[in-house]
């Protein structure tokens, strides 16, 4: 169990994500779409907590202010262990010190930062597959391809428990 501070996609974004999703699908290569609790959005993860207070992470974030939304731009495909395969944001100086600001302003809280959130260690991401094996790494990296470059705009913020998907959302885009 986990929680995840996410930023989340405006519409145009979201539809391009979930149309990937889709095509993935009905290829028999699973997503989000169909993983675990099937309340997935897409999104990009700013840190996952191990260990959190949820109010206090909630009140630390609106302390940090709104940023605005930010763009991300995805030039490339990204295979993680597991065969998770997701696309390959652009850490750009802003993203990555608006990242920074929030996992030290959640550490502060208590709450404890999954390794592959901390600032240096973060990689701008959003999930296409879930776990696919080997041979079909091909095609999610052939679909992913199709669709790039590609600029994804995070308009929103919230907190996500990964267990069920149950979400809050937060007052600022931090």
């Amino acid at each position: 169990m986990a929680l995840a501070l996410c930023l989340l996609l405006d519409r145009r974004s979201d539809r391009a994500v979930r149309a990937l999703w889709e095509r993935l699908e009905a290829d028999g290569v699973p997503t989000l779409l169909t993983h675990t609790h099937g309340h997935h959005v897409p999104h990009l993860s700013y840190a996952v907590l191990l260990a959190w207070e949820r109010e206090a992470v909630r009140c630390a974030v609106a302390g940090l202010g709104d940023g605005g939304p930010v763009e991300v731009s995805v030039q490339g495909t990204v295979v993680f262990p597991r065969g998770r395969v997701a696309l390959a944001g652009s850490a750009s100086v802003d993203l990555a010190t608006r990242q920074a600001r929030v996992v030290e302003a959640l550490r502060d809280t208590g709450a404890t930062i999954h390794r592959h959130y901390e600032p240096g260690h973060w990689m701008p991401h959003v999930s296409a597959t879930t776990g696919v094996p080997g041979s079909h790494l091909q095609g999610v990296v052939d679909a992913v391809s199709d669709r790039l470059p590609l600029t994804l705009r995070c308009d929103r913020a919230a907190l996500i428990d990964t267990t069920d998907g149950a979400t809050w959302d937060l007052p600022v885009v931090p």
